[in-house]
């Protein structure tokens, strides 16, 4: 299907339709959803870090045990799943975006930065929390570890919930 085209200041520039169609939609809202768990996991668990920081008789330092128990997190994974919808609903979108288009692009980048960061750096620093946390908090042989690696957790997974917001200005925008 060829875009529409139109006459904006004495030149043709392509049109796209909206897509539709309950595929496309399912698609679109699994990409989405996918992106806000990741995303968001990852976010609550620097927050969560920043609170370990507070130690273990801080009011709450029982949901901070509870939450850094040994395990993989899976709620952040689910950002493989991103990129997985996001190209699914490119094909079901009936010819309206492109893996070329500059939106697809940039969000790829920053999907790209987010993931490895989070691969390299936010959940290998959070199992050494989850292990800290878990075998004992209070001990002072790990407090500077345990500091560093909070920090560095915190300091990450802010980074990365701005990577989030900066990737869904690109997909509404889609520039």
């Amino acid at each position: 299907m060829t875009p529409v085209t139109g006459l904006v200041v004495g030149v043709a520039e392509p049109v796209h339709h909206v897509p539709t169609g309950a595929l496309y939609t399912v698609l679109v809202v699994l990409h989405v959803l996918c992106a806000v768990v990741g995303f968001g996991a990852v976010v609550l668990t620097g927050v969560q870090a920043s609170r370990v920081r507070l130690g273990p008789a801080a009011p709450g330092a029982d949901s901070v045990r509870r939450y850094f128990r040994p395990g993989t997190n899976w709620a952040g994974r689910s950002i493989y799943g991103v990129p997985v919808f996001g190209f699914a609903s490119i094909a079901a979108s009936g010819g309206a975006w492109r893996a070329a288009d500059g939106f697809v692009v940039i969000g790829l980048v920053l999907w790209l930065v987010a993931a490895i960061s989070a691969e390299l750096v936010v959940w290998p620093s959070e199992r050494r929390v989850q292990n800290m946390v878990t075998s004992d908090w209070g001990d002072a042989r790990w407090a500077g570890d345990l500091e560093r690696e909070c920090r560095r957790v915190a300091a990450l997974s802010a980074l990365l919930g701005g990577i989030f917001v900066v990737a869904v200005v690109v997909m509404v925008a889609r520039p």
